[in-house]
C-alpha cells in the first residue's frame, strides 16, 4: 500500500478518531503553539462517556476544554509546565503537576514509567515522502507520540514545517483528522525601562562568538537589541522569541563558532507571532529537536562560550532560586531553567545567569530575599547559581561563601530594601556589620 492509501484509509473525523479513547486511560497533548484544539474540542465532547482518564502536557496555548469543572469526574490534567490557562486549575486542586527536569521528562516514557495510550499532536500535511513534520513544538511531544499506544493527529495546512528530528511518517500514524487553522499567537511582551537595565547588564556578559540560551519575555527581547555589534553568535535553546530575527538578517547570529551543530539555531519549539512561525518555516537554519537533545548538559556544555539567561520570581541572600512557585502556590514549572544553568557551568568560558527586576507588584515587594517565602521550592540550589542580574547590576555568587553572597545580592536589590537585608544578615551572626561594605 502507498502512503497515499494508508494516510486516505486512516482519515477521519475528530470524534471519531477519538472514540479509541477509554476510562482510566492516560492522553498525551502536543504542547505550546501546537496544541491540538480540533482534537480537544472532541475529547471535551466525549468526556460524559469517560472517568478518570488523565490528560498530560506542557505549556500549552488554547482552550483546555476538558478541565471544565463539570468533566472533573471524567478527566484530570497532571502537569509536566503550568501554563496560564491551566493554572487556576492546579491552584483549585483539581489538577496535578509533576515537579521535574525539562531534559528528564522524555526518559518517563521511553523506560515506560509513564505509559502514554493515546496522543494528540498537531502536524503539517504529509511530504511527497509521506512525512508530517510537528511544527513549531517539538520539545517532549515526538517522544511522547513515538511512545504512544496510538497517535491521533490533527493536520493543519498552517502549521509550519520545521526542518530537524521532528517527523513522523503517516505508517506511524493511526489516524488523521484534517483542519485549517491559524496557530494561537503569543503577542511580543511589553518591554519597561526596567528590562532593558537589566538587558543592558546581561549584554556586557556577552562576547562575540557565544552561544545563546534565551526565553521568551520582556528580559530576552530587551537583551538582544543590545548585541547589533557582536560577531558569529550562536543559539542552542529551548525556545526564541521574534527579536532573534533582525540579528539573523544582519548576520549577527551566524553559528559559525559553535563547536557542536555549526550553523544551525538548535531549539525545542518557538511561541510568538505569524512572524517568527513564517520565518522558520522550511528554514533549514532552524534545527528543531527533542529537549532530550536540546536540555541536556552534557551537549550544552560542548559548546563554548554558552550564556544561558533564565529568570526566577525570588532569589534568597544565599543564592536559592525559587522559579515554579509562590510560596507553597504553584505557578509555573521547572522546565529547563536547571539543564541549562548547568549545561552552560560546563561549557568553556560559559556563564549561566539568572535576570531579574529587583521588586515586584509595582516596587511594593523586593524579589532578592532574605529567606525564600513559606513553602516556596528551590528550582536552582545555591551552588548551581554564577551570576544574579537585576537592574543594579551583576552579582557573581560561584565559589563564594555565605557572607560574600549576600554582599554581592545586597548591591543589586533595590535600595529601598538594602536595610532589611543587611539587618537579617547580621541577626543571622554572618558577619557583625556589612554596612562597611557601602562606603568602600
Amino acid at each position: 500500500m502507498s502512503w497515499q492509501e494508508d494516510y486516505r484509509r486512516k482519515l477521519t473525523t475528530a470524534d471519531e478518531a477519538l472514540r479509541c479513547i477509554e476510562s482510566d486511560s492516560r492522553v498525551y497533548v502536543h504542547a505550546n503553539a501546537a496544541f491540538p484544539q480540533v482534537l480537544l474540542e472532541a475529547l471535551a465532547r466525549r468526556g460524559p462517556r469517560l472517568h478518570n482518564v488523565e490528560v498530560m502536557h506542557l505549556l500549552s496555548f488554547g482552550e483546555p476544554h476538558y478541565t471544565r469543572p463539570e468533566l472533573d469526574h471524567s478527566f484530570r490534567h497532571n502537569a509536566l509546565f503550568i501554563g496560564p490557562n491551566v493554572r487556576k486549575v492546579i491552584q483549585e486542586g483539581r489538577g496535578d503537576y509533576i515537579p521535574i527536569h525539562l531534559s528528564e521528562i522524555e526518559g518517563l516514557f521511553e523506560i515506560g514509567q509513564v505509559e502514554i495510550d493515546v496522543a494528540l499532536i498537531h502536524v503539517t500535511p504529509p511530504d511527497r515522502f509521506g512525512y508530517c513534520s510537528m511544527g513549531v513544538s517539538i520539545e517532549t511531544s515526538l517522544t511522547a507520540a513515538r511512545c504512544a499506544r496510538r497517535i491521533i493527529a490533527q493536520v493543519n495546512d498552517k502549521m509550519p514545517r520545521t526542518w530537524g528530528n521532528s517527523f513522523l511518517h503517516v505508517s506511524e500514524i493511526d489516524a488523521f483528522v484534517e483542519c485549517s487553522q491559524e496557530l494561537p499567537q503569543l503577542p511580543r511582551p511589553e518591554v519597561t525601562e526596567e528590562h532593558i537595565a537589566i538587558a543592558k547588564n546581561v549584554s556586557e556578559l556577552i562576547d562575540d562568538g557565544a552561544c545563546l540560551q534565551t526565553g521568551i519575555g520582556g528580559i530576552p527581547d530587551a537583551i538582544l537589541p543590545f548585541l547589533k555589534d557582536r560577531r558569529d553568535l550562536g543559539i542552542h535553546t529551548e525556545t526564541i522569541s521574534e527579536g532573534v530575527i533582525p540579528l539573523i538578517e544582519s548576520g549577527v547570529i551566524t553559528g559559525r563558532r559553535k563547536q557542536i551543530d555549526p550553523n544551525k539555531v538548535v531549539l525545542g519549539f518557538v511561541l510568538g507571532t505569524n512572524r517568527i512561525y513564517d520565518f522558520v518555516n522550511d528554514n533549514p537554519m532552524f534545527e528543531f529537536r527533542p529537549n532530550s537533545y536540546t536540555n541536556n548538559a552534557l551537549i550544552i556544555g560542548q559548546n563554548d562560550r554558552v550564556v544561558a539567561i533564565n529568570s526566577a520570581i525570588e532569589v534568597d541572600i544565599t543564592g536559592q532560586v525559587c522559579s515554579d512557585s509562590m510560596g507553597q502556590v504553584f505557578f509555573s514549572g521547572f522546565g529547563g531553567q536547571v539543564d541549562f544553568i548547568r549545561g552552560a557551568a560546563r561549557s568553556r568560558s560559559g556563564k549561566p545567569i539568572i535576570a531579574l527586576p529587583s521588586t515586584a507588584k509595582d516596587g511594593a515587594l523586593s524579589r532578592i530575599v532574605p529567606r525564600l517565602a513559606p513553602g516556596a521550592g528551590v528550582v536552582t540550589s545555591r551552588a548551581d547559581v554564577y551570576y544574579v542580574a537585576t537592574e543594579y547590576g551583576l552579582a557573581y555568587l560561584h565559589g563564594k561563601n555565605v557572607r560574600q553572597r549576600a554582599e554581592a545580592l545586597i548591591q543589586i536589590a533595590h535600595p529601598k530594601f538594602r536595610d532589611e537585608l543587611y539587618e537579617h544578615c547580621e541577626q543571622m551572626n554572618w558577619f557583625r556589620t556589612l554596612r562597611t561594605v557601602e562606603a568602600r
